[in-house]
């Protein structure tokens, strides 16, 4: 077994040295998995990424061996500022362990939806949850009220963390929720029916006991969107998001101690708890954040231009906008290594990126399912257009319908070969939904449902979805959830949505709409701004069509199903 795990190591990056000195430290915790990296020693049965990691380096920091900067760093442009070290962490997340197991009640196990923009106390609960062994859930802060109905019944949570912003929404659907047990708001004031989470967490011991979890335990559940029926729950363990990085190689992150890194994924996706949680944090590396309510490309560039940020992570949306500013104005403090991940980054704005920073951008390619199976690592060569090489621990290839592998050039399925040796990073399953989790595999492989092509290199390159999802500004939206919402107004009779081609977001919902014979087309402009808004009320804001069209009727296959994919090439020019 570790014969066949160690084959699948694709990718062995050289080691690199900082300021002249090795990057692998003797104290540091990473390097101390090296014999299991190397196959001469087995994967621990259990496994704690609080106690095994964020404690160690704890030590390591009591003892002096760790450079002095913190181990987060969160400001929210408003003069507020929180500097943790590795200790303080330690201690303040004992603390909400206590609450969450002794004031909430919670067990191994249980589930806790987690809502929560990018405030210090988002990390708090995800540590929280490893030492108690809780399943986190967390969800964007543009989550509807049905939005939150549904995950609350899906995950059968019994509690939910949320601020002043949601909390009515989550009180309008509580009563149909008969698992929740326990709702806390993170407010400086308090709410009838909730929990006060900070009065409650900072009157709590710092005295826990951190549980034993093997590496298989569930550790976090995600909501991805699907082309159709409702949000799937995407488990992941202990092993595929805490003990990967310590047996991979450093490849889509190559930090150390003294690096800082700001991620600005949204703390609902899965690119949060790699890039701003797990990865750096396996390095001993600092995790910078700003709140950032709203992404202004000013704030940002003042941010890196006042913070010794040396790695950034963003969407490509991210640089698109920034590279319409005269970054000639801007001097960074410390940038020196830039990732972008989440959809496809256009050449173009790679190449205005390195002309005005004199910086490359790094591509890393994955799923909530997989995490990052490609990147671009640093020092490795970058091919505009394309999304790196396979990521250790990983054997990606582009497969077709029968699940052979293609030759290099051909155009097929990005895939992940899950046989005989299913690698440690990929998701558990589809949580109750065991036809989905099959429908997710062919042959030796899982599939990850974009078309794609990798050349004699072993580079990858990104073609589009295979099925209908839709990627605008990283985030995944599901046609059906739009579609749903477009059907309730009473203008619609039936919809059908597909990405369209945008410059700034890659793409963005656009709607086909056919309107109902009881509904006088009079202004359609009036009218198209009304179905925005309803969209916007009726699930998350981000999902709402930017672009609608009004049509007589749609294109159907002879059993009546919606072909999309004419819709879509028609948008995309391909038709």
């Amino acid at each position: 077994k570790l014969q066949s795990l160690k084959s699948l190591w694709t990718l062995k990056p050289p080691k690199r040295t900082f300021h002249g000195h090795p990057r692998l430290l003797a104290c540091d915790v990473y390097s101390q998995y090296e014999s299991i990296r190397r196959g001469e020693q087995e994967i621990p049965k259990y496994f704690n990424f609080a106690s095994d990691v964020l404690d160690k380096w704890s030590e390591i920091e009591k003892a002096g061996k760790r450079p002095s900067n913190p181990a987060f760093w969160w400001i929210n442009g408003k003069g507020e500022e929180v500097k943790w070290s590795f200790e303080e962490l330690g201690f303040l997340s004992r603390k909400v362990a206590n609450v969450l197991t002794k004031v909430c009640g919670l067990q191994k196990g249980d589930r806790i939806v987690v809502i929560l923009p990018r405030v210090p106390e988002w990390w708090l609960v995800n540590v929280a949850c490893m030492r108690a062994g809780i399943v986190l859930i967390p969800g964007i802060s543009q989550l509807s009220a049905k939005d939150i109905l549904y995950r609350l019944q899906a995950s059968k949570a019994m509690c939910i963390i949320t601020d002043d912003t949601l909390a009515p929404a989550v009180d309008s659907v509580a009563s149909e929720c008969q698992f929740l047990k326990t709702k806390l708001i993170v407010s400086k004031g308090s709410r009838e029916g909730w929990l006060n989470f900070t009065d409650l967490y900072k009157n709590q011991s710092a005295d826990h006991s951190c549980v034993k979890t093997r590496i298989q335990d569930s550790m976090t559940i995600f909501f991805t969107s699907g082309t159709t029926g409702s949000p799937k729950m995407t488990e992941h363990s202990q092993g595929s998001l805490g003990f990967r990085p310590l047996l991979s190689e450093r490849y889509w992150l190559d930090l150390t101690p003294s690096d800082m890194i700001w991620s600005t994924a949204d703390t609902g996706w899965i690119l949060a708890s790699l890039g701003s949680v797990f990865d750096p944090w396996v390095f001993g590396s600092c995790i910078f954040i700003h709140q950032l309510p709203q992404v202004e490309s000013a704030a940002i560039l003042n941010t890196l231009c006042r913070f010794p940020v040396d790695t950034l992570v963003g969407a490509p949306t991210l640089f698109r906008m920034l590279v319409q500013n005269d970054l000639s104005n801007y001097k960074f403090m410390n940038l020196k290594h830039c990732m972008s991940g989440g959809e496809p980054l256009n050449p173009e704005v790679m190449e205005q990126w390195k002309s005005k920073t004199g910086l490359d951008i790094h591509e890393v390619y994955g799923q909530t399912e997989t995490g990052v199976i490609c990147s671009v690592f640093k020092g490795m060569k970058i091919k505009p257009g394309l999304m790196g090489k396979a990521a250790p621990l990983y054997d990606v290839q582009v497969i077709d319908k029968d699940a052979n592998v293609l030759p290099p050039g051909q155009q097929g399925e990005i895939a992940v070969r899950i046989k005989p040796i299913r690698p440690l990073g990929l998701f558990s399953e589809y949580v109750d939904n065991p036809k989905k989790t099959a429908e997710s595999e062919r042959g030796d492989f899982y599939v990850t449902g974009d078309r794609g092509t990798m050349d004699e290199d072993g580079y990858f390159q990104f073609i589009g979805r295979d099925d209908d999802i839709i990627i605008s500004s990283g985030y995944r939206i599901g046609p059906f959830e739009v579609e749903s919402a477009l059907i309730e107004h009473p203008a619609v009779a039936e919809t059908a949505v597909v990405s369209s081609p945008d410059p700034l977001r890659g793409e963005v919902v656009k709607a086909f709409v056919v309107l109902s014979p009881t509904f006088s087309s009079g202004d359609l402009e009036s009218l198209t701004c009304d179905l925005q808004e309803h969209v916007k009320k009726t699930t998350a804001p981000y999902k709402y069509p930017r672009k609608v069209e009004f049509v007589q009727d749609l294109p159907k296959t002879v059993t009546g199903k919606i072909k999309r994919n004419e819709l879509r090439n028609k948008e995309w020019g391909r038709i």
